[in-house]
């Protein structure tokens, strides 16, 4: 991995970027240009772990400058991304390792201090061909899966091994093979 700024050059290095925390995420009309042209040239881009309605609302404010035109598109569980290696039965949502340890005992997997929170949502935002440019990840937190696995062996066997791990290798399987 690598952190790389929103910059043309560095970005044309990477076909996959995953982007966290958008909530409140600031852009330029230069990088909003930048980030447009590089998913149009055939970037991809990952988002996750942002929850609630205000935090969306940031995101969303954002977006609408990378694609003025454009509107992400909730995907179905049919959805080629949740079956291209691992069959997935459901849409997860992956708490942080925090949150579901304290909502455990209420089988509790959003983050309940953010407004809107209790519905994962999963979108896609798609070029003229229908190319899927990028996967909006709202309301969840793969990365935690995948970065909190040997902190409790309840959340890695009930959030990383049945659900962040399979759905991470799908999200990047369909991204570099589409």
């Amino acid at each position: 991995g690598a952190i790389v700024d929103i910059d043309a050059e560095q970005l044309r290095h990477y076909p996959f970027v995953y982007m966290i925390e958008v909530g409140q995420m600031m852009l330029t009309e230069p990088e909003a240009e930048i980030l447009r042209n590089y998913l149009l040239n055939g970037g991809f881009i990952m988002v996750d772990d942002f929850w609630g309605s205000e935090e969306w609302a940031g995101f969303y404010q954002a977006f609408k400058m990378i694609f003025p035109n454009r509107e992400p598109e909730e995907l179905p569980i049919e959805h080629e991304i949740f079956h291209s290696v691992f069959q997935l039965k459901v849409k997860p949502q992956i708490p942080s390792v925090g949150h579901a340890l304290e909502g455990r005992s209420q089988g509790i997997t959003y983050e309940w201090d953010k407004p809107d929170s209790e519905t994962v949502h999963y979108k896609g935002v798609f070029d003229d061909k229908r190319r899927m440019m990028m996967m909006i990840c709202h309301n969840t937190d793969l990365g935690d899966g995948w970065e909190e696995e040997g902190t409790d062996p309840w959340y890695f066997r009930e959030f990383s091994e049945k659900y962040a791990y399979p759905l991470g290798i799908n999200i990047i399987f369909y991204a570099l093979t589409h």
